[in-house]
């Protein structure tokens, strides 16, 4: 009964047949009208549907944003650029890469030369029909020589790019790269149009399912479905507002009164609260989400070795997890690279709470004592503050006196992370481990926040790349793991869920979970019940 049930509800949501059809259906199979009536009310909800308007509250927002791809370092901008534009391509439910204005992709032997077919059919809100220029174009405003993009280092690998017809695009990579089509789903490539080979940067014209009504950076942000998109089943909502809405407990209350519709990075301390609430569902997904304290590796006391140990071994992680995440994640071990990633290496002994330990380190560095300032804000992550106290009581059984200093929300990525050097972050997280290295960690990574150089790991990163063997890749990465972990300045003492609320008028399909909210597209994916 279950499976024909399950049927009706594919073919309805489907469009294939309408409520009488799903009712006549089951009550031929025997199925009661009260479960019926009750398993095509799940369905309705299920099915898709145009029209509303979603009110949306974010944590993170600067006055600062801007529209300039190479600029975005916040989830307000990274959301506004999946709605208002596309990439050549984009993470599926479970985590696969799948073609968007990409028609299709395909390496020969190798991996070394990759085509890309464009689709015939996309247009930008202009009306004006999308090219192997403008991918040209959109992609090598980030190559450039004065380029400050967080994507540069990843697009490295590229020695060479052209188009052989207006609709595809060949690239000839420096080495081999299997997952080369996942970097193009990068929140910074979003494709705009060129004009002579250049693309204007601060353009709000996109070939995604929305337009820009208005836009005040920090503060909020309208945008307007496109009736002409390109994309079947795609942008639902007529009208959609974001809007920072950086105090957490003004963002919780916003939406249990019916304010907004979603919100991101509820406070798991209260959280509680939206579960009881009438109207309100909390919702997680598990990506590569980590919570990070990076050290400037450059700047003493930092650059050396033994101070970094000892601040490593110096921090409770199974504590905060408890009480800052309140279980909603791991601990991690000061590497970048998710149980859920390939060539994850279990083996590597987990980092523990061990303040003697840490004294020893301290005492090999010449010190008795060691006295830091910590960085942070609520901006870095929803309980950064606290973590950051936490983590001071706790480093001073190892003789370590950390002066946690709170900095403003507002700003907070572009005056402290990258700025101060040791601090609170997260990433987001990449789906592989070349990326999340590449982006993060080698040697001319924009992103680098701890400004590590490592001759080894940098060879590694290039020679893990283009090697064909799985096995002999795994134990690449494994040492790459391992370097990060012992020798790297990124003090990475959790993993976590992504946590978001939503009302229940607010429906999706399959989640993607590389990043929060269906990586970051839930504009153009979910719909209003």
């Amino acid at each position: 009964m279950n499976d024909h049930l399950d049927t009706l509800k594919r073919s309805l949501i489907g469009g294939q047949i309408d409520r009488r059809g799903f009712m006549t259906g089951a009550l031929a199979f025997g199925v009661g009208l009260s479960m019926a009536s009750s398993a095509y009310a799940q369905a309705e909800k299920a099915t898709p549907k145009q029209g509303g308007t979603l009110r949306v509250g974010f944590l993170q927002g600067s006055t600062s944003d801007s529209f300039d791809p190479a600029t975005y370092n916040n989830d307000f901008m990274f959301v506004t650029n999946y709605a208002v534009f596309n990439h050549l391509t984009e993470f599926a439910p479970g985590g696969a890469i799948a073609p968007e204005l990409a028609e299709s992709f395909e390496a020969e032997p190798g991996a070394k030369v990759w085509t890309f077919k464009l689709r015939k059919d996309v247009e930008f809100s202009d009306g004006r029909k999308l090219t192997a220029a403008d991918v040209l174009a959109s992609i090598d405003y980030h190559r450039g020589e004065d380029s400050k993009s967080a994507v540069k280092p990843v697009l490295a690998q590229i020695a060479e790019m052209k188009a052989s017809d207006d609709h595809t695009v060949v690239f000839t990579l420096t080495t081999g790269n299997a997952d080369f089509p996942y970097i193009f789903a990068d929140y910074h490539l979003c494709i705009k149009q060129a004009s002579d080979g250049k693309i204007d940067p601060m353009s709000r014209i996109g070939t995604g399912g929305y337009t820009v009504e208005s836009f005040e950076p920090g503060v909020r942000i309208k945008l307007k479905r496109r009736d002409s998109y390109w994309k079947e089943g795609r942008a639902h909502f007529e009208q959609v507002e974001i809007t920072t809405i950086s105090d957490t407990a003004a963002r919780m209350n916003a939406l249990m009164t019916g304010q907004v519709d979603v919100v991101d990075r509820p406070d798991l301390k209260t959280i509680h609260l939206l579960k009881r609430a009438p109207g309100v569902r909390v919702e997680t997904t598990s990506g590569t989400l980590h919570y990070t304290m990076p050290m400037h590796v450059n700047t003493p006391p930092y650059d050396n070795r033994d101070v970094r140990t000892a601040l490593k071994l110096a921090i409770n992680r199974e504590e905060l997890v408890e009480k800052i995440l309140r279980g909603y994640g791991t601990v991690g071990n000061d590497h970048p690279v998710a149980k859920s990633m390939p060539f994850f290496d279990p083996a590597i002994e987990q980092r523990a709470y061990d303040p003697e330990k840490a004294k020893f380190h301290l005492k090999q560095a010449g010190l008795s004592s060691l006295d830091v300032q910590l960085f942070t804000s609520e901006a870095a992550f929803e309980g950064a503050v606290d973590a950051s106290l936490l983590y001071a009581e706790q480093a001073k059984k190892a003789g370590i006196n950390i002066e946690v200093v709170r900095q403003p929300s507002d700003g907070y990525w572009s005056n402290v992370w990258l700025v101060k050097p040791f601090c609170t972050s997260y990433w987001g997280g990449r789906p592989t481990p070349d990326w999340m290295f590449t982006a993060g960690y080698s040697k001319d990574a924009e992103w680098n926040d701890t400004k590590w150089q490592n001759e080894r790991f940098n060879t590694l990163l290039l020679e893990a790349r283009a090697e064909i063997d799985q096995n002999k890749r795994a134990e690449m990465y494994s040492e790459m793991q391992r370097l990060c972990r012992d020798d790297g300045g990124a003090l990475i003492p959790m993993f976590g869920q992504y946590v978001f609320a939503l009302r229940d008028q607010v429906q999706h399909g399959e989640l993607s979970e590389q990043w929060n909210l269906d990586s970051l597209r839930f504009v153009e994916r979910w719909w209003m019940a």
